[in-house]
């Protein structure tokens, strides 16, 4: 088995897990660094609608009225007080900043991090959203589109220039670029649709699966989105897959870390080069963090080298 798939960790930066101090998530990131933990996930909402109802994929995890710290920032802070761990989103709301601005912030974050961001990206489900940032609902998936494309044009070309339907600019300058070669990662999430797999094929490094994704399902759309990288003449083996740990318990009902961890050979089979799973079904704060952090390296890396 591969020994470069990573440990991804989701961390909760919403509601109420870290008792209302989110300095505090400096500590937690500290701790995942020290611990040897390959990636922190964070997720994303700029303001939240009433209707957390039309959350397609089961209970929302919060009330409307939940704070939601803007997940970049968040990673700026984490940036400060680590040096390998890479910090991830999973899924930042792209189509709700505009792509300059985007581009320059992803540049300097990587360059505060030393090389060390990575974009996933999609849609999000809230029209409230987009309706709040004034921006058109039914044209997110063509903004999504663009503003990839121009953040990439922006990361490697100085000056930049580029032409679309919804973003375009002359001669732009955008300096720093990224430390990373190529710039700033881009995992694409969401369903492999026909536009989702044409995103990954043009600006993606990486694909995260809508949740709720079997892992069978996962290895079919892997060697979909590989195949469609290979006939586009790019390397389908530096694909990137965020691929999610199906939750187990225990006899008694609580999520149990062990017997989850058990399935990573299987979803790294699937095609997962990053095995993800959430911090907060296994300890109910940060206190708790360090000792989850050291409990599932130790798992993940029994796993791994196939003990």
């Amino acid at each position: 088995m591969s020994t470069d798939v990573q440990l991804s960790i989701g961390l909760p930066n919403f509601g109420s897990w870290p008792a209302g101090d989110w300095r505090g998530f400096t500590d937690v990131g500290r701790a995942a660094d020290d611990a040897g933990i390959d990636r922190i996930v964070l997720v994303d909402h700029v303001v939240m609608g009433p209707n957390t109802q039309n959350y397609s994929w089961g209970r929302f995890p919060t009330p409307p009225e939940a704070d939601w710290p803007e997940p970049l920032t968040l990673l700026a802070a984490i940036a400060a007080v680590t040096s390998r761990v890479r910090l991830a989103t999973g899924i930042l709301v792209a189509p709700l900043r505009g792509a300059a601005l985007l581009a320059k912030t992803a540049a300097t974050l990587d360059q505060l991090s030393g090389g060390r961001l990575e974009l996933g990206v999609a849609t999000g489900w809230q029209r409230e959203e987009y309706d709040a940032a004034g921006i058109d609902w039914d044209n997110r998936g063509r903004l999504l589109t663009d503003t990839l494309a121009a953040c990439k044009a922006l990361w490697t070309d100085l000056p930049a220039s580029f032409a679309s339907e919804t973003v375009n600019f002359t001669d732009a300058y955008c300096a720093p670029r990224p430390v990373q070669p190529g710039g700033v990662p881009l995992w694409i999430g969401g369903t492999l649709n026909t536009r989702n797999l044409a995103r990954i094929v043009r600006s993606g490094d990486g694909w995260i699966p809508i949740m709720g994704l079997s892992t069978a399902d996962m290895a079919r759309d892997v060697a979909r989105i590989r195949t469609a990288l290979a006939d586009a003449g790019r390397d389908p083996g530096a694909l990137r897959v965020q691929g999610p740990l199906p939750l187990v318990k225990d006899d008694a009902g609580r999520f149990d870390l062990s017997r989850t961890m058990a399935g990573a050979a299987e979803v790294i089979a699937a095609g997962a080069t990053a095995v993800h799973l959430p911090i907060q079904v296994f300890c109910a704060g940060p206190e708790g963090a360090p000792a989850f952090f050291a409990e599932a390296r130790k798992a993940f890396d029994k796993v791994v080298s196939g003990v």
